[in-house]
């Protein structure tokens, strides 16, 4: 009963983060979740940042806490990127941690500025 317990914690983490890191990579694209969209990729930036001060760059705590339950599934050697885990899991591809990492800040940063033109530099119309 213990392990089924952890497999649905499992399936919430891999739904909950999956939807979460495509509403941070399309939030901004509607008028309705913009104020949103900026909240959370803030808070991703953060926790990257400050909490990565202290716990490693990059650092997520629904990754700690995914992978924590994944461990206690039996789950071994995996890698340090939640998208490089998600790619694996979801696809079985295996592509270079190193491309991930670039991508993952390449796409961050991207909609980071997206979502800060149109919160605060797009026309009304435009909101």
């Amino acid at each position: 009963m213990h392990n089924l317990y952890l497999h649905l914690i499992d399936y919430f983490f891999v739904v909950f983060h999956t939807l979460l890191i495509f509403f941070n990579l399309t939030g901004w694209i509607w008028k309705q979740t913009r104020k949103l969209h900026l909240v959370t990729v803030l808070l991703t930036g953060g926790s990257w940042l400050i909490l990565g001060l202290f716990y490693g760059l990059g650092y997520c705590p629904l990754t700690d806490w995914h992978f924590t339950v994944l461990v206690k599934l039996g789950a071994h050697d995996l890698p340090l990127s939640y998208i490089q885990y998600l790619i694996e899991r979801l696809t079985g591809a295996d592509l270079s941690a190193q491309l991930i990492d670039i991508a993952t800040l390449v796409g961050y940063l991207l909609v980071l500025a997206l979502s800060i033109y149109f919160n605060f530099f797009s026309s009304k119309q435009d909101r």
